[in-house]
């Protein structure tokens, strides 16, 4: 699920693939707020669950949005 995450990162948000590790934090891949909303409509449609852009916000890091989307059945 992880390279599934990094390459939505990568692909859709432009983020380096680099800075992208499962101990990133948002501000390491520099996601801000609204590239965090963006990321959430992302995530429902290219994985089949709901997680709010609060959701997102308050996941510390890359590992843990991972967690979160895999928590809710996310599908590959």
């Amino acid at each position: 699920m992880f390279e599934q995450f990094k390459s939505l990162l990568v692909d859709k948000l432009k983020v380096s693939p680099d800075l992208i590790t499962p101990e990133a934090t948002r501000e390491d891949i520099e996601l801000d707020s609204l590239a965090v909303v963006e990321l959430s409509i992302m995530i429902e449609a290219e994985f089949g669950v709901s997680i709010s852009d609060d959701e997102l916000l308050e996941a510390k890091t890359v590992g843990d949005m991972v967690a979160l989307m895999e928590s809710r059945g996310a599908k590959i």
